[in-house]
């Protein structure tokens, strides 16, 4: 069985290498650290669940939800 593609939040195709933007401001779970909406995510990752992307943000790598996330 195939795996679905993954989708932004507007039903835009990501792939690997992928450059999206934050459409609101997220908290990260075990931090201080808030993601502010419009910042830049460069370089995306796919990860084995559809709804799911692997990133570095300001060092840190961060799993972020797919539902957040505007192809740029």
């Amino acid at each position: 069985m195939e795996n679905p593609p993954v989708v932004d939040s507007n039903g835009n195709i990501l792939a690997d290498g992928d450059s999206v933007l934050l459409i609101k401001d997220l908290k990260v779970k075990g931090s201080s650290l808030v993601l502010k909406r419009g910042t830049l995510v460069k370089k995306i990752r796919l990860t084995d669940d559809p709804e799911e992307v692997d990133c570095r943000i300001e060092g840190s790598s961060i799993v972020l939800k797919t539902c957040f996330l505007k192809k740029k």
